[in-house]
């Protein structure tokens, strides 16, 4: 039994803030954000714009892109850290926006590692026979838990989501499909990138807090450990990965990571300058770009990477 990609859509909220209007927010320029993040802009969801919605707008992309119905799914995988309720789940609320009345939904909470997370959660109950046809999906309004006056953590962040669909292959001829997934985490370091609220701890939303240079040294060194681990135990060498999704957080630690592993610049996908740090979503939507454009193609060896607050991070290799 194999997972198998059949499909991957996203979905970018209407209105674009650019660095020079949110440099009319806070104390910041254009060329300040440009050279510590590679951002040029970010979307933010409109009032009434909820993560549900926009995870239902990019699972409508990948199920067109699939060719396939939305009543063909039975497992909604949501990767999330902006819920639209403490409960229901997000996925259930999708679910119900797709109009699917079987299988199961639930949502996963890895913040920026989530999607990887979710694929390693999917593939695992796809290969067991739990389901047959699933929607992984990241999707973030983090606009919704932004502090707007810290100029550290708001220059950052953005909205949007990114969908797959995935479904198990028992085809034995089959050569595309999830190849290996490597998951870690390590709850020591907490309090480097984290949100200063909860239900629990203080009833209230709170806000993204981070100690940017730490949650970059450490990012650098543990993502490159697990790309190379991912790698190796599926037997396949980095060398002969075609291309690189990583999580689009900050352009120099995809250059620190690229630089550390020996990739060609030109094998690393970014789309960071265009929609910022969208957590959970920014995987799918740059692989969505690099499929839409041409430059992933069907047969290629993908590797994803990410990531977050926990902290957490991954990788998963897969042919597309």
């Amino acid at each position: 039994m194999r997972s198998v990609i059949k499909g991957i859509g996203s979905y970018l909220p209407e209105h674009v803030l650019t660095n020079e209007e949110l440099s009319k927010k806070v104390e910041t320029s254009d060329a300040w954000i440009r050279e510590r993040t590679g951002i040029g802009q970010r979307h933010v969801a409109a009032e009434g714009e909820f993560t549900s919605d926009l995870g239902i707008a990019a699972a409508k992309a990948a199920l067109l892109d699939a060719g396939m119905d939305a009543q063909d799914i039975d497992l909604i995988v949501v990767a999330t850290t902006t819920p639209d309720y403490t409960f229901p789940s997000t996925a259930t609320i999708i679910q119900e926006g797709l109009g699917i009345h079987h299988g199961a939904a639930f949502d996963i909470q890895a913040v920026c590692s989530g999607f990887i997370y979710g694929m390693t959660v999917v593939d695992s109950l796809l290969k067991t026979g739990t389901a047959k046809n699933a929607l992984l999906i990241g999707a973030e309004t983090f606009s919704r838990i932004l502090d707007w006056e810290d100029r550290t953590t708001c220059v950052l962040f953005g909205d949007g989501a990114g969908a797959m669909v995935m479904s198990a292959s028992e085809d034995e001829a089959e050569t595309a499909g999830v190849m290996n997934t490597f998951v870690r985490s390590d709850g020591a370091h907490c309090k480097l990138l984290y949100v200063d609220g909860g239900p629990s701890r203080t009833q209230t939303v709170g806000h993204v807090r981070m100690v940017g240079n730490q949650v970059f040294k450490y990012a650098v060194k543990d993502i490159s450990a697990a790309m190379t681990a991912c790698a190796e135990g599926a037997g396949v060498s980095i060398d002969d990965v075609n291309w690189f999704v990583p999580h689009q957080a900050n352009q120099r630690i995809l250059n620190g990571v690229a630089k550390r592993l020996k990739l060609r610049p030109e094998q690393v996908i970014s789309t960071v300058e265009f929609h910022a740090n969208t957590s959970a979503a920014s995987v799918p939507l740059a692989m969505d770009t690099a499929v839409k454009d041409g430059r992933i193609k069907r047969g290629d060896l993908v590797m994803l990477e990410a990531f977050g607050g926990g902290f957490t991070w991954g990788a998963a290799l897969f042919r597309y």
